[in-house]
């Protein structure tokens, strides 16, 4: 840094003891650096490969604005399952209730139980092991399972009034009419 101080203060003396003074070059006096040519660039033809590639974009652009379209449907949705997975995670594994891990156990080893008392069948391979399961269930947990029955019970009886009116209807034995007979017999 001070060799430049020292160089510049030194022509700087020179420059007004003697008049010396630098002639000003352009870059084009100097045979050195004499400016190039400005290249004329020529874009070279499509090949038949970027022709196919730009064919299959053209193919598949609604497709790829059906899938973000998509995508942004469902990315909301899967954004809440994951908090709701990640609600959970710190609910159940980190802040569990006392004995959970034991009552999972014995509920899980319940449905294993009902799928071996399940053989043969395969109607009986779902429901042996979701009633141990649900019994089990409702055994550790009892106020859960009554606020479920509660809450169900009365949908369920709807489904079985509405399932035994339709049985009746088709079992019940019709005239020749097509009326019948407790429909011909008046009070």
């Amino acid at each position: 840094m001070t060799s430049l101080v020292c160089i510049f203060y030194l022509f700087k003396f020179f420059n007004d003891q003697f008049g010396f003074t630098l002639a000003r070059l352009k870059l084009d006096d100097l045979s050195l650096y004499t400016a190039p040519q400005k290249p004329h660039y020529v874009e070279p033809a499509a090949g038949q490969l970027e022709e196919h590639v730009a064919t299959l974009r053209k193919l598949v652009e609604p497709y790829t604005g059906w899938c973000q379209a998509t995508v942004g449907k469902l990315k909301p949705k899967v954004e809440s399952l994951v908090q709701s997975g990640n609600d959970s995670y710190v609910y159940l594994l980190q802040n569990h209730p006392k004995d959970f891990y034991a009552r999972a156990g014995i509920i899980g080893f319940t449905g294993l139980l009902g799928l071996f008392l399940a053989r043969g069948s395969r109607v009986k391979k779902l429901i042996y092991p979701a009633g141990l399961m649900t019994v089990s269930a409702s055994l550790y947990y009892p106020e859960e399972a009554v606020t479920i029955a509660k809450s169900t019970g009365d949908s369920v009886y709807g489904y079985a009034v509405r399932g035994f009116a339709a049985a009746e209807k088709l079992l019940s034995p019709q005239s020749k009419d097509g009326k019948s007979s407790k429909a011909e017999t008046k009070p």
